[in-house]
């Protein structure tokens, strides 16, 4: 496949919750979305603006009422979320939803690198692994290859959200979900993290969505922007046009946007 063809396609794709009461919410409204082999997008929106639950319809979270959504040729429209697990990493806010805490950083490791393999009795670690294991967390560099021992829970926020993320994407997956995956940390690790995330995405040349409130990262990070609003796609920024925009231009976008739904 060649960066010039998609990894994902999503078609029409549209999502309502509790339709037909007074609580109906149209999640996402016929969505048109091609990512190619390589594209690292961030995702901005107020908040309700559909940001999560298009990434929730990627991964499998629920299934749209209409559409199709094709991941590397495949159509998973209607593939449950296990099922779209060895195509599709996600990375969450929590840095605890990532990680097993009672379990070390190598069992965690262990963990990832064998999702979509299938189950055994046999619950250990090979010399190799663990070799590799210790490789690639010293291109975090953390100093956690020293620690392979240690459980996760006693790691900090910072500390789990990089392995979090190297759990996400040990096996190279087909596409990459960041779902604000650096909100939860103190501004210097986030910093350090969203660099990590970076690299990883760059070095590995991964197909990656990043939602972010942080517009200046959402600038600069990344090759695309969109920007959501009512589950609508409303922008979609290329390399070229992100270099021109400033936090304050896409701030007074998102406000035009609100103001609009004042004055319809």
């Amino acid at each position: 496949m060649t960066n010039q063809e998609a990894m994902l396609t999503m078609s029409h794709v549209s999502k309502t919750f509790y339709p037909g009461s007074p609580n109906q919410v149209n999640a996402l409204q016929d969505v048109n979305l091609t990512v190619r082999q390589g594209d690292f997008i961030t995702l901005v929106g107020g908040n309700g603006a559909g940001k999560s639950t298009l990434l929730n319809a990627i991964s499998g979270n629920f299934l749209p009422d209409t559409g199709d959504i094709i991941v590397n040729g495949q159509n998973v429209t209607f593939l449950k979320e296990d099922k779209r697990a060895p195509y599709i990493s996600r990375v969450f806010q929590d840095p605890k939803m990532g990680t097993a805490p009672r379990m070390t950083v190598q069992e965690n490791l262990s963990l990832a690198y064998r999702r979509g393999q299938k189950r055994t009795l046999r619950f250990g670690t090979s010399h190799e692994e663990k070799a590799f294991f210790k490789e690639e967390l010293k291109k975090l560099g953390l100093g956690l290859e020293n620690r392979m021992g240690a459980e996760i829970g006693l790691l900090s926020g910072g500390q789990r959200q990089a392995i979090a993320l190297l759990m996400a994407t040990m096996k190279r997956p087909d596409i990459l979900l960041l779902d604000e995956h650096t909100a939860a940390l103190d501004p210097k690790t986030a910093k350090l993290v969203l660099e990590l995330t970076n690299q990883q995405v760059i070095d590995n040349n991964l197909t990656s969505i990043m939602i972010t409130h942080n517009l200046q990262d959402a600038i600069q990070y990344g090759n695309r922007m969109l920007v959501l609003h009512h589950g609508q796609i409303m922008k979609d920024y290329d390399a070229e046009t992100k270099k021109t925009l400033t936090p304050e231009k896409v701030f007074a976008e998102l406000q035009e946007l609100s103001i609009q739904d004042i004055l319809v």
